[in-house]
Protein backbone atom coordinates (compact mmCIF):
# COMPACT_ATOMS: atom_id res chain seq x y z
CA UNK A 1 0.00 0.00 0.00
CA UNK A 2 1.38 3.44 -1.11
CA UNK A 3 0.54 6.89 1.18
CA UNK A 4 2.21 8.48 -1.99
CA UNK A 5 -1.03 8.41 -4.10
CA UNK A 6 -2.25 12.02 -3.85
CA UNK A 7 -5.57 12.73 -4.27
CA UNK A 8 -7.21 16.71 -4.09
CA UNK A 9 -8.84 17.12 -1.08
CA UNK A 10 -9.89 20.54 -0.07
CA UNK A 11 -8.72 22.04 2.95
CA UNK A 12 -10.36 24.21 5.07
CA UNK A 13 -8.18 26.42 6.97
CA UNK A 14 -8.17 27.29 10.73
CA UNK A 15 -8.10 30.96 11.57
CA UNK A 16 -5.77 30.33 14.64
CA UNK A 17 -4.02 26.85 15.29
CA UNK A 18 -4.78 25.79 19.39
CA UNK A 19 -0.78 24.09 19.31
CA UNK A 20 0.59 27.10 21.38
CA UNK A 21 -1.86 26.60 24.55
CA UNK A 22 -1.23 23.13 24.62
CA UNK A 23 0.97 21.30 27.34
CA UNK A 24 2.64 18.48 25.34
CA UNK A 25 4.42 17.43 28.95
CA UNK A 26 0.81 16.89 30.68
CA UNK A 27 -1.36 14.68 27.94
CA UNK A 28 -4.00 13.19 29.32
CA UNK A 29 -4.59 10.01 26.05
CA UNK A 30 -7.44 11.28 24.08
CA UNK A 31 -8.82 14.05 25.38
CA UNK A 32 -6.99 16.74 23.44
CA UNK A 33 -7.27 17.05 19.76
CA UNK A 34 -5.29 18.58 16.86
CA UNK A 35 -6.49 21.32 14.72
CA UNK A 36 -8.18 19.60 11.62
CA UNK A 37 -10.60 16.63 11.30
CA UNK A 38 -10.75 14.97 7.87
CA UNK A 39 -14.74 14.33 6.91
CA UNK A 40 -16.34 12.45 4.30
CA UNK A 41 -20.10 11.48 3.73
CA UNK A 42 -21.53 8.93 2.06
CA UNK A 43 -25.13 9.02 0.48
CA UNK A 44 -27.49 8.37 -2.45
CA UNK A 45 -25.41 5.03 -2.59
CA UNK A 46 -21.78 6.93 -3.03
CA UNK A 47 -18.97 8.16 -1.09
CA UNK A 48 -19.08 12.17 -1.85
CA UNK A 49 -15.57 14.02 -1.69
CA UNK A 50 -13.89 14.40 1.60
CA UNK A 51 -12.50 17.36 3.04
CA UNK A 52 -10.62 19.37 5.65
CA UNK A 53 -11.43 21.29 8.12
CA UNK A 54 -11.31 22.76 11.02
CA UNK A 55 -11.95 20.32 14.57
CA UNK A 56 -15.54 21.41 16.04
CA UNK A 57 -18.54 19.54 16.87
CA UNK A 58 -21.31 19.02 14.33
CA UNK A 59 -25.44 18.50 13.90
CA UNK A 60 -26.83 14.92 14.01
CA UNK A 61 -30.73 14.28 13.35
CA UNK A 62 -32.24 13.27 17.26
CA UNK A 63 -33.42 10.43 14.65
CA UNK A 64 -29.55 9.53 13.55
CA UNK A 65 -29.44 5.90 13.27
CA UNK A 66 -26.25 5.65 14.98
CA UNK A 67 -28.50 7.01 18.14
CA UNK A 68 -30.92 4.30 17.80
CA UNK A 69 -29.12 0.83 16.36
CA UNK A 70 -25.61 1.44 16.89
CA UNK A 71 -24.18 1.69 13.49
CA UNK A 72 -20.86 3.19 14.54
CA UNK A 73 -17.41 1.67 14.28
CA UNK A 74 -13.33 3.09 14.75
CA UNK A 75 -9.89 1.93 14.43
CA UNK A 76 -7.15 3.02 17.04
CA UNK A 77 -3.74 3.90 15.14
CA UNK A 78 -0.24 6.39 15.33
CA UNK A 79 1.72 8.52 14.23
CA UNK A 80 5.56 8.40 15.02
CA UNK A 81 8.15 11.22 14.79
CA UNK A 82 11.78 10.33 14.42
CA UNK A 83 15.02 12.20 15.29
CA UNK A 84 15.35 13.08 11.45
CA UNK A 85 11.30 14.70 11.76
CA UNK A 86 10.06 12.11 9.32
CA UNK A 87 7.28 10.88 9.64
CA UNK A 88 5.46 7.04 10.14
CA UNK A 89 2.75 5.40 9.84
CA UNK A 90 2.72 1.31 11.58
CA UNK A 91 0.53 -1.27 9.43
CA UNK A 92 -1.88 0.82 8.13
CA UNK A 93 -3.14 -1.07 5.50
CA UNK A 94 -4.06 -3.65 8.53
CA UNK A 95 -6.29 -0.77 9.90
CA UNK A 96 -7.80 -0.29 6.44
CA UNK A 97 -8.73 -3.69 6.21
CA UNK A 98 -9.83 -4.43 9.71
CA UNK A 99 -12.10 -1.18 9.66
CA UNK A 100 -13.86 -2.39 6.05
CA UNK A 101 -14.28 -5.90 7.59
CA UNK A 102 -16.15 -3.82 10.30
CA UNK A 103 -18.34 -2.10 8.30
CA UNK A 104 -19.63 -5.55 6.29
CA UNK A 105 -20.34 -7.07 9.55
CA UNK A 106 -22.17 -3.87 10.58
CA UNK A 107 -24.32 -3.47 7.48
CA UNK A 108 -22.35 -0.09 6.77
CA UNK A 109 -20.37 0.72 3.21
CA UNK A 110 -16.86 -0.23 2.90
CA UNK A 111 -14.59 3.41 2.81
CA UNK A 112 -12.93 3.49 -0.33
CA UNK A 113 -9.06 2.88 -0.46
CA UNK A 114 -8.11 6.40 -1.38
CA UNK A 115 -10.57 7.70 1.23
CA UNK A 116 -8.95 5.87 3.94
CA UNK A 117 -5.12 6.11 3.46
CA UNK A 118 -4.80 9.14 1.20
CA UNK A 119 -7.07 11.32 3.14
CA UNK A 120 -5.29 9.82 6.53
CA UNK A 121 -1.71 10.93 4.95
CA UNK A 122 -2.72 14.57 4.00
CA UNK A 123 -4.20 15.29 7.45
CA UNK A 124 -1.30 14.08 9.49
CA UNK A 125 0.84 15.97 7.06
CA UNK A 126 -1.06 19.13 8.02
CA UNK A 127 -0.76 18.29 11.58
CA UNK A 128 3.07 17.27 11.89
CA UNK A 129 3.79 19.86 14.29
CA UNK A 130 1.49 18.28 16.93
CA UNK A 131 3.58 15.06 16.74
CA UNK A 132 6.50 15.44 18.84
CA UNK A 133 9.99 13.29 18.22
CA UNK A 134 11.13 11.06 20.85
CA UNK A 135 10.08 7.35 22.37
CA UNK A 136 6.36 7.76 24.01
CA UNK A 137 5.44 10.75 21.47
CA UNK A 138 2.90 9.93 19.28
CA UNK A 139 -0.30 11.38 17.66
CA UNK A 140 -2.76 8.75 17.74
CA UNK A 141 -5.36 8.46 15.13
CA UNK A 142 -9.15 7.57 15.18
CA UNK A 143 -10.72 6.65 11.75
CA UNK A 144 -14.51 6.16 12.77
CA UNK A 145 -17.62 5.96 10.67
CA UNK A 146 -21.38 6.82 12.17
CA UNK A 147 -24.76 6.21 10.57
CA UNK A 148 -26.53 9.84 9.96
CA UNK A 149 -29.33 8.21 8.08
CA UNK A 150 -32.59 9.77 9.64
CA UNK A 151 -35.45 7.81 11.27
CA UNK A 152 -36.17 5.38 13.54
CA UNK A 153 -37.42 2.28 11.71
CA UNK A 154 -35.20 -0.66 12.51
CA UNK A 155 -32.78 -1.36 9.58
CA UNK A 156 -29.50 0.02 8.13
CA UNK A 157 -28.83 3.36 7.29
CA UNK A 158 -28.65 4.49 3.83
CA UNK A 159 -26.83 7.78 5.13
CA UNK A 160 -22.87 7.29 6.62
CA UNK A 161 -20.52 10.13 7.74
CA UNK A 162 -16.49 8.61 8.00
CA UNK A 163 -14.13 10.91 9.47
CA UNK A 164 -9.99 11.11 11.18
CA UNK A 165 -9.44 12.62 14.17
CA UNK A 166 -6.44 13.26 15.64
CA UNK A 167 -4.89 13.30 19.32
CA UNK A 168 -1.26 13.90 20.50
CA UNK A 169 -0.35 11.48 23.19
CA UNK A 170 2.29 10.45 25.81
CA UNK A 171 3.55 7.47 26.36
CA UNK A 172 0.46 5.45 28.15
CA UNK A 173 1.41 3.66 31.22
CA UNK A 174 -2.04 2.74 33.54
CA UNK A 175 0.33 1.43 36.30
CA UNK A 176 0.15 -1.61 38.21
CA UNK A 177 -2.69 -4.38 36.54
CA UNK A 178 -4.61 -6.59 38.32
CA UNK A 179 -7.08 -8.63 36.80
CA UNK A 180 -10.36 -10.94 37.62
CA UNK A 181 -10.92 -13.79 35.76
CA UNK A 182 -14.33 -13.97 34.10
CA UNK A 183 -16.79 -16.46 35.23
CA UNK A 184 -20.05 -14.83 34.09
CA UNK A 185 -19.60 -11.96 31.98
CA UNK A 186 -18.43 -12.28 28.37
CA UNK A 187 -17.46 -9.79 25.81
CA UNK A 188 -18.51 -11.34 22.65
CA UNK A 189 -20.48 -14.63 21.18
CA UNK A 190 -20.19 -17.00 18.87
CA UNK A 191 -21.77 -15.63 15.87
CA UNK A 192 -21.79 -11.76 17.10
CA UNK A 193 -19.93 -8.96 16.34
CA UNK A 194 -16.76 -9.62 18.72
CA UNK A 195 -14.59 -9.70 15.74
CA UNK A 196 -15.59 -5.71 14.65
CA UNK A 197 -14.44 -3.16 16.11
CA UNK A 198 -18.06 -2.06 16.57
CA UNK A 199 -18.68 0.73 19.16
CA UNK A 200 -20.98 -1.63 20.87
CA UNK A 201 -18.45 -4.33 21.92
CA UNK A 202 -17.05 -1.74 24.18
CA UNK A 203 -19.89 0.01 25.98
CA UNK A 204 -20.79 -3.66 26.78
CA UNK A 205 -17.47 -3.87 29.27
CA UNK A 206 -18.27 -0.69 31.32
CA UNK A 207 -20.70 -2.32 33.64
CA UNK A 208 -17.93 -5.52 33.95
CA UNK A 209 -15.38 -3.85 34.22
CA UNK A 210 -16.85 -1.07 36.82
CA UNK A 211 -17.81 -4.50 39.21
CA UNK A 212 -13.75 -5.24 39.10
CA UNK A 213 -13.02 -1.76 39.61
CA UNK A 214 -14.94 -1.87 42.82
CA UNK A 215 -13.25 -4.61 44.00
CA UNK A 216 -9.86 -3.24 43.59
CA UNK A 217 -8.94 -4.81 40.06
CA UNK A 218 -8.51 -2.62 36.90
CA UNK A 219 -10.01 -5.14 34.23
CA UNK A 220 -11.16 -8.30 33.08
CA UNK A 221 -9.37 -11.05 31.30
CA UNK A 222 -12.75 -12.12 28.73
CA UNK A 223 -13.81 -16.16 28.98
CA UNK A 224 -15.89 -17.37 26.00
CA UNK A 225 -19.59 -17.07 26.50
CA UNK A 226 -20.83 -20.91 26.26
CA UNK A 227 -18.46 -22.26 29.03
CA UNK A 228 -16.40 -19.86 30.30
CA UNK A 229 -13.31 -21.86 30.29
CA UNK A 230 -11.61 -20.67 27.46
CA UNK A 231 -9.43 -16.92 27.90
CA UNK A 232 -9.74 -14.77 25.41
CA UNK A 233 -8.98 -11.04 25.69
CA UNK A 234 -7.95 -8.45 28.27
CA UNK A 235 -9.62 -5.46 29.01
CA UNK A 236 -9.75 -4.03 25.19
CA UNK A 237 -6.55 -5.79 24.42
CA UNK A 238 -5.49 -9.24 23.55
CA UNK A 239 -3.84 -11.14 26.09
CA UNK A 240 -0.60 -13.37 25.97
CA UNK A 241 0.44 -16.01 28.68
CA UNK A 242 3.86 -16.91 29.05
CA UNK A 243 4.00 -20.34 30.50
CA UNK A 244 7.76 -21.78 31.75
CA UNK A 245 9.36 -19.79 28.27
CA UNK A 246 6.46 -20.26 25.77
CA UNK A 247 4.36 -17.65 24.73
CA UNK A 248 0.23 -18.57 24.47
CA UNK A 249 -2.16 -16.64 23.21
CA UNK A 250 -6.07 -17.56 21.69
CA UNK A 251 -6.40 -17.68 17.91
CA UNK A 252 -8.96 -14.59 16.41
CA UNK A 253 -12.16 -15.69 15.34
CA UNK A 254 -15.88 -14.36 15.82
CA UNK A 255 -15.22 -13.25 19.33
CA UNK A 256 -11.75 -12.45 19.27
CA UNK A 257 -10.46 -9.09 17.76
CA UNK A 258 -7.74 -9.47 15.03
CA UNK A 259 -5.13 -7.33 16.80
CA UNK A 260 -2.77 -5.11 14.78
CA UNK A 261 0.04 -5.42 18.12
CA UNK A 262 -0.87 -8.76 19.16
CA UNK A 263 0.31 -9.88 15.26
CA UNK A 264 2.95 -8.17 15.00
CA UNK A 265 4.65 -9.58 18.67
CA UNK A 266 3.65 -12.69 17.27
CA UNK A 267 6.04 -12.19 14.33
CA UNK A 268 8.95 -10.85 15.97
CA UNK A 269 9.16 -13.46 18.77
CA UNK A 270 9.19 -15.96 16.05
CA UNK A 271 11.52 -14.05 14.46
CA UNK A 272 13.56 -13.84 17.41
CA UNK A 273 13.65 -18.03 18.58
CA UNK A 274 10.93 -17.21 21.16
CA UNK A 275 8.46 -19.43 21.21
CA UNK A 276 4.44 -19.07 20.17
CA UNK A 277 1.78 -20.71 20.26
CA UNK A 278 -1.59 -19.72 19.31
CA UNK A 279 -4.06 -21.82 20.57
CA UNK A 280 -7.32 -21.91 22.65
CA UNK A 281 -5.39 -20.91 26.21
CA UNK A 282 -8.07 -22.80 29.11
CA UNK A 283 -8.59 -21.05 32.84
CA UNK A 284 -7.57 -24.73 34.40
CA UNK A 285 -4.03 -24.34 32.58
CA UNK A 286 -3.35 -21.12 33.62
CA UNK A 287 -4.26 -21.41 36.90
CA UNK A 288 -2.56 -24.65 37.34
CA UNK A 289 0.47 -22.77 36.27
CA UNK A 290 0.19 -20.24 38.43
CA UNK A 291 -0.56 -22.31 41.53
CA UNK A 292 3.32 -24.22 40.86
CA UNK A 293 4.66 -21.06 39.99
CA UNK A 294 5.55 -21.62 35.65
CA UNK A 295 2.86 -18.90 35.22
CA UNK A 296 5.71 -16.21 34.96
CA UNK A 297 3.95 -13.66 32.55
CA UNK A 298 0.90 -12.27 31.21
CA UNK A 299 0.51 -9.29 29.51
CA UNK A 300 -2.20 -7.21 27.54
CA UNK A 301 -1.33 -6.11 23.81
CA UNK A 302 -2.77 -2.77 21.50
CA UNK A 303 -2.14 0.08 20.28
CA UNK A 304 -2.90 2.30 22.96
CA UNK A 305 -0.23 0.59 25.52
CA UNK A 306 2.13 -1.47 23.34
CA UNK A 307 2.10 -4.15 25.95
CA UNK A 308 0.53 -4.01 29.39
CA UNK A 309 1.78 -6.33 32.09
CA UNK A 310 -0.32 -7.92 34.72
CA UNK A 311 1.07 -8.11 38.08
CA UNK A 312 -1.67 -10.81 39.33
CA UNK A 313 -4.80 -12.31 38.66
CA UNK A 314 -7.94 -13.07 40.49
CA UNK A 315 -10.08 -16.98 39.31
CA UNK A 316 -13.05 -18.27 42.27
CA UNK A 317 -11.96 -15.41 44.67
CA UNK A 318 -8.39 -16.64 44.89
CA UNK A 319 -5.82 -13.99 43.81
CA UNK A 320 -2.43 -15.07 42.15
CA UNK A 321 0.34 -12.73 42.63
CA UNK A 322 3.07 -13.38 39.32
CA UNK A 323 6.54 -14.22 39.75
CA UNK A 324 8.61 -10.64 39.57
CA UNK A 325 10.63 -11.36 36.50
CA UNK A 326 14.20 -9.58 35.53
CA UNK A 327 14.07 -11.04 31.66
CA UNK A 328 10.58 -10.28 30.78
CA UNK A 329 9.38 -11.29 27.53
CA UNK A 330 6.84 -8.87 27.08
CA UNK A 331 9.14 -5.37 27.50
CA UNK A 332 11.34 -7.14 25.36
CA UNK A 333 9.15 -7.44 22.95
CA UNK A 334 7.67 -3.79 23.54
CA UNK A 335 11.17 -2.67 23.41
CA UNK A 336 11.80 -4.30 19.64
CA UNK A 337 8.38 -3.29 18.20
CA UNK A 338 8.71 0.42 19.40
CA UNK A 339 12.04 0.97 18.14
CA UNK A 340 10.47 0.30 14.81
CA UNK A 341 7.97 2.02 15.00
CA UNK A 342 10.19 5.04 15.62
CA UNK A 343 12.33 4.29 12.97
CA UNK A 344 14.96 3.26 15.77
CA UNK A 345 15.59 -0.54 14.25
CA UNK A 346 15.76 -1.99 11.46
CA UNK A 347 12.11 -2.61 9.97
CA UNK A 348 13.13 -6.21 8.31
CA UNK A 349 9.15 -6.88 7.62
CA UNK A 350 8.47 -3.25 6.13
CA UNK A 351 5.31 -2.66 8.31
CA UNK A 352 6.89 0.97 8.34
CA UNK A 353 4.99 3.39 6.16
CA UNK A 354 6.45 6.92 5.65
CA UNK A 355 3.99 9.96 5.66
Amino acid sequence: MSLRTTHEIDIVRTTSSKIDSVDFDTLTFGTTFTDYMLVCDFKEGAWQKPEIIPYAPFLLDPSAKVFHYGQAIFEGMKAYKDDDDKVWLFRPDQNFERFNKSAVRMAMPEVEEWIFIDGMRQLIDLERDWIKKGVGNTLYIRPFMIAVGTGVIAAPSTQYRFMIILSPAKSYYSGEVKVIIAEHYSRAANGGIGAAKAAGNYSAQFYPTKLANEKGFQQIIWTDDATHTKLEEAGTMNVFFRINDTLYTAPTSERILDGVTRKSLIAIAERDGIKVEVRTVFVDEVIEAAKNGTLMEVFGAGTAAVVNPIVGLSYQDVYYELPKTTNSVALQLKEKLTKIQYNLAEDTFGWTVEV
